[in-house]
């Protein structure tokens, strides 16, 4: 697989953007372009350069999810050559720059942070953040809507897309083949080091928790021999890195319940701050972020009622250890 290795300072680590290259048929694509700050813009142009390509010889860019670290470039490639950006009907209004879908996400944004009890100096704190990031978005593109099925042909290579949200609301998966057997493109639904962050990293995303268990075991049951990341190295064994992040959730939500076990009622912020300790930028959501997901997904399976934002166990409430979750 051809991968150029991007810098981002910002986020989780490098990003990955895949090369796509049919010479034959003189076709190229990209999944994903890094994030737009300049050094980013000169390492994606150095490294198609290398490869004997420029931005207005891209015919495609396959997005995973809209998320600036991965789509951040892609309105500049496009404007240079005319690209079709492909993107997952849930996120091309953002990857648009839509105000109004803007504007509905920041207030989400805004109220569930209320709701979870993050302090008025840690909001500010973090919307500072956040203006700061949305200066190195980029030009936003014209997108092309896609859904789970969609079967892409750019670059020479068949993509067929697999809808996994939870990280986003959009993120997808693309499937293809190769001589070593079934491979995937999947952005941020899997990473090799980090686990992705729910709840935190896209507000729109309903019942967060449950939807990424729903991917990681898709994930896991799809069969794949191995998976392209949106950060760092490829991963080998994806079932097993799938079903290591389940587990890294069941014990997440273990910790939540013991948290409540020792200190008695507790808002989302608070349960975060055991969890994670001191937040700073773009974790003061995505820490209680994490920790609503969990809150909430055991207040649907009533192991716990909330009230004003305070998570408590519930009277009468079903045992914990048989809940899906935290079940063997």
């Amino acid at each position: 697989m051809d991968r150029i290795s991007l810098g981002n300072d910002e986020f989780e680590g490098r990003n990955n953007a895949y090369v796509l290259a049919d010479d034959d048929r003189d076709e190229l694509a990209l999944v994903d372009t890094g994030i737009a700050t300049d050094d980013v813009l000169a390492d994606l142009r150095d490294g198609l350069a290398d490869r004997g390509y420029a931005f207005a010889d891209v015919d495609a860019v396959v997005l995973t999810h809209f998320h600036v670290d991965h789509a951040g470039l892609a309105g500049e490639i496009q404007a240079e050559g005319g690209a079709t950006v492909y993107v997952h009907e849930a996120d091309l209004s953002l990857v648009e720059g839509r105000p109004d879908a803007i504007a509905a996400r920041d207030e989400r944004r805004r109220s569930l942070l209320e709701e979870w009890g993050v302090p008025a100096d840690a909001r500010e704190e973090l919307f500072s953040f956040l203006e700061l990031t949305s200066r190195i978005e980029g030009p936003p593109p014209e997108a092309t809507a896609i859904e789970d099925g969609t079967v892409l042909e750019v670059g020479g290579t068949t993509l067929e897309t697999v809808h996994a949200p939870g990280h986003a609301a959009g993120l997808c998966c693309f499937e293809f083949e190769t001589a070593d057997g079934a491979e995937a493109f999947v952005g941020d639904a899997v990473l090799p080091v980090y686990t992705p962050n729910v709840g935190g990293a896209d507000v729109r995303v309903q019942r967060p928790l449950e939807n990424y268990l729903t991917t990681l075991r898709g994930i896991a049951d799809r069969g794949y021999d191995r998976v392209w990341p949106g950060h760092r190295e490829p991963i080998d064994e994806p079932a097993d890195r799938a079903l290591a992040i389940v587990d890294h959730h069941r014990d997440r939500s273990a910790a939540v319940l013991e948290i409540l076990r020792e200190h008695g009622p507790a808002d989302a912020w608070t349960v975060s701050a055991r969890l994670f300790g001191d937040l700073d930028g773009i974790h003061i959501v995505h820490g209680p972020g994490e920790a609503y997901a969990h809150l909430d997904h055991l207040r649907r399976e009533g192991v716990l009622d909330v009230d004003g934002g305070r998570y408590r166990f519930a009277d009468d409430g079903v045992d914990p250890d048989s809940i899906e979750l935290l079940a063997d």
